[in-house]
C-alpha cells in the first residue's frame, strides 16, 4: 500500500581507487609546479643574485640611494656591512648595504700604486 519495495541499483563506474586518485593529483599539480618554478622562483633567485653582487660592489665615490630615498656618495667602505655615505657636504652618515636601494653612478676604481716606468 504505502510502502514500495527497494531494489539494489546497477552500479555505473566504479569508485577510483586510493592510488588511482593520487595519481591524477600528481599528474595536476606537476606540471602547475614547474610553471612556477620557471615563472616565479628562478627569476627571483636571479634578482636576489644580482642585488647581492651590486651590493658587494659598492666603493668609495658610487653614488648611491639609500632605504628612505637619501641620496649621497660613499665617502669609506667600513667593513662588510657599513658604509660612510657623504650626503652633503661635509655630513657623513652610516649606512648598513643591506638598506642601499640603489645604485646609481658607479665611482672610479680603486688606484693601485705601480712602479714608475721610464
Amino acid at each position: 500500500m504505502f510502502i514500495t519495495e527497494a531494489f539494489a541499483q546497477a552500479s555505473g563506474a566504479a569508485a577510483p581507487s586510493g592510488t588511482d586518485s593520487i595519481l591524477q593529483m600528481v599528474m595536476l599539480f606537476a606540471p602547475l609546479m614547474v610553471v612556477w618554478y620557471f615563472f616565479l622562483i628562478r627569476p627571483q633567485r636571479a634578482q636576489a643574485k644580482k642585488r647581492k653582487e651590486t651590493l658587494d660592489n659598492i666603493r668609495r665615490g658610487d653614488q648611491v640611494v639609500l632605504g628612505g630615498g637619501i641620496t649621497g656618495k660613499v665617502s669609506k667602505v667600513i667593513d662588510d656591512n657599513e658604509l660612510e655615505v657623504e650626503i652633503a657636504e661635509g655630513v657623513k652618515i652610516r649606512a648598513q648595504r643591506a638598506y642601499i636601494a640603489e645604485v646609481k653612478v658607479k665611482g672610479e676604481p680603486v688606484k693601485t700604486e705601480s712602479a714608475p716606468t721610464k
